[in-house]
């Protein structure tokens, strides 16, 4: 499912047009990645949290040359599946969590 299918299913569900649906979730993303690149968390219960995470500088190779290379430290964005959404996706492992 791409952006407009989202928009789509949003409208039909919610009976609005395509695009109010489209400039909704317009909103909701630029939301998220707004609040994530300041460094901020957006958590959604039930579906999961969007922050962000330091990656430590670390040595890489370079196949094609055969050399070692410095990789320098960087922030990348992270979504942290919620146990509803884990629980949807694989229901078994939902059990066997909740067995122990």
């Amino acid at each position: 499912m791409n952006r407009l299918e989202l928009a789509e299913k949003i409208a039909t569900q919610h009976d609005l047009s395509k695009a109010e649906a489209a400039r909704i979730l317009a909103t909701i993303t630029e939301t998220i990645v707004t609040t994530v690149k300041k460094g901020g968390t957006v958590g959604i219960v039930g579906f999961g949290t969007f922050k962000q995470v330091s990656r430590a500088a670390r040595s890489g190779f370079n196949p094609s040359k055969g050399t070692k290379i410095k990789i320098p430290a960087s922030k990348v964005p992270k979504f942290v599946p919620g146990a509803g959404f884990k629980a949807a996706v694989d229901p078994k492992a939902a059990k066997r969590k909740a067995a122990k």
